[in-house]
């Protein structure tokens, strides 16, 4: 997979292919929103779902802190689907993810699902965190600068031969990166969308995610009139 560099706050940030972001300086990895165990909370309400999406989900993310080898993983909120997702991990899971983050600074960082501590697993639960010139928070605020932020499934359409091609992606204008969701069984809100489009009020770059890499394009800025009364 080739990784595609994006500046913000005078750093250099690698995005990843599969979802994640890697800052070099800092050997930190940082991902959104895997939603582990939704399959299992939507049971809970009656609505049944195929049970493995944290299986998924993880078998996608444990080869990329392989690979990686970060010195801190920091988890961007909604890494569970609700707060008692973590006490609902198969034991396998568990003991597979607890492994992996052996050694690691595992940052959890809260999120509307859940704002809770992840009960059993390595790791400090925070707000948000400030990394340098970067923070790293779960809702996007509407003035920030170097943030990175979840929360939003940023989902574009990329235009090809056969048809437009519906991917999650990346968004970024240099002030602000905006993650796509990493969980098995999450959606998208498309980058159009006035929830995303209006974080970047003078446009901004997509990097959709591909198989091998990321393809880039412009988004144009957006006006959004006053809301109706």
């Amino acid at each position: 997979m080739r990784a595609a560099p994006v500046h913000m706050a005078g750093e250099r940030l690698m995005l990843d292919p599969s979802g994640v972001l890697h800052w070099p300086a800092r050997r930190l990895l940082c991902v959104a929103d895997l939603h582990l165990e939704k399959g299992s909370s939507f049971a809970a309400r009656g609505r049944l779902l195929p049970p493995y999406d944290t299986r998924e989900t993880l078998s996608r993310l444990l080869p990329l802190l392989r690979r990686y080898r970060p010195e801190r993983v920091v988890f961007l909120g909604d890494s569970f689907h609700d707060d008692d997702g973590a006490a609902r991990l198969g034991e396998a899971e568990r003991s597979a993810l607890a492994h992996a983050l052996s050694g690691v600074d595992a940052v959890w960082v809260a999120g509307n699902h859940d704002p809770s501590p992840p009960a059993g697993l390595p790791g400090a639960a925070v707000a948000e965190l400030a990394e340098g010139p970067l923070v790293f928070r779960h809702v996007p605020q509407a003035r920030a600068a170097g943030e990175v932020a979840g929360h939003l499934h940023p989902k574009a359409m990329a235009p090809t031969r056969v048809g437009g091609v519906v991917r999650p992606c990346f968004v970024a204008d240099g002030r602000r990166l905006l993650l796509p969701a990493f969980g098995a069984f999450t959606g998208g809100l498309d980058v159009g969308e006035q929830a995303v489009a209006s974080l970047f009020p003078r446009g901004a770059r997509v990097f959709l995610l591909g198989a091998e890499r990321l393809y880039s394009f412009p988004m144009a800025p957006r006006r959004f009139g006053a809301p109706a009364a």
